[in-house]
């Protein structure tokens, strides 16, 4: 295939479409900084639902950060439209774009509207196992043109607001019952951390979701997604159940302890950070208290 890197005159403007969720958002990252190594005079812009907006800023990577308008998309006037989203809002904006160069990957729905049909990861990587979320995106980019290298780690930028006292963040929901470890241990676990690491439990959770049993503790609910950036940069530790807000500790360099239920952690561990995680696919609630709080002491808690 033709470099379609090169071919960019220099200059030109990429569109990134990677319209949600928090830790596809994240996991974006590495690839964002692979294109931006191998062309840094691109302008670059990064398509996004505004509620996940955050992630991408303040990153040195990205030029721009647009809503997911057809016109917004339109008047960046992009030189190549990359889709790393699929499905058929993302499609829309690729098609509608006017991008000379349409890209993405070849087992997305309409493939049709793309000029560059970007084949499997294990294609381009020349493996043959699973892959991991950054690896699949990071993919693209070597596709495309730029030079093969390491994937680097996530990454997120944070204004620093320092909390007295060292803490652990701990996220004790998700989008789906089946990856939610029990209130019972989570409660165990807090308490360790109190007794025994000295720190203080952080619990974290979205609007609408409950915190309620986990009252004795400081409890942040519906916090803007640029102050949780903030809390979790400023972190020594997160134990949570696999979820965006460990992919953003992550991000941040802080030790993880993650559950797992049935998702699967080859595609969606924490990338490239000192981690420990738990996994139990018949069920999570089968996770005993006494197995995660081994993986909290196993780790280096951040000093």
């Amino acid at each position: 295939m033709e470099n379609a890197l090169e071919s960019l005159s220099p200059g030109a403007r990429v569109a990134v479409i990677r319209l949600r969720s928090l830790g596809d958002c994240v996991l974006t990252t590495p690839a964002l900084e692979i294109l931006k190594t191998a062309r840094p005079d691109l302008r670059i812009a990064v398509v996004v639902e505004d509620r996940f907006a955050p992630i991408f800023e303040s990153n040195p990577d990205i030029d721009e950060i647009l809503p997911p308008t057809v016109r917004a998309v339109t008047r960046f006037r992009p030189d190549l439209c990359l889709n790393l989203h699929g499905g058929t809002r993302s499609m829309l904006l690729t098609g509608s774009s006017a991008a000379r160069m349409r890209a993405g990957f070849a087992h997305f729905r309409g493939s049709g509207i793309y000029n560059i049909r970007i084949p499997t990861a294990q294609q381009i990587l020349g493996i043959d196992r699973k892959v991991h979320t950054a690896e699949h995106l990071a993919s693209a980019m070597f596709y495309l043109g730029a030079k093969r290298i390491p994937i680097p780690r996530a990454k997120l930028f944070a204004e620093a607001r320092p909390q007295p006292g060292r803490y652990a963040v701990l996220h004790p929901v998700a989008t789906a019952a089946q990856k939610m470890w029990t209130a019972e241990g989570f409660l165990e676990v807090a308490q360790h951390l109190q007794d025994h690491q000295s720190l203080e439990p952080v619990f974290i959770a979205a609007a609408g979701e409950d915190l309620s049993p986990f009252a004795k503790y400081n409890c942040i609910t519906a916090a803007p997604l640029a102050e949780t950036k903030s809390l979790l940069q400023s972190a020594t530790l997160f134990v949570g159940n696999d979820s965006g807000p460990a992919h953003m500790a992550a991000a941040f360099g802080i030790p993880v302890v993650v559950l797992y239920g049935a998702s699967d952690p080859v595609i969606w561990a924490p990338w490239k950070v000192e981690s420990e995680l738990l996994v139990n696919p018949e069920a999570i609630s089968n996770i005993k208290p006494a197995e995660v709080i081994q993986a909290i002491d196993n780790v280096s808690v951040r000093r």
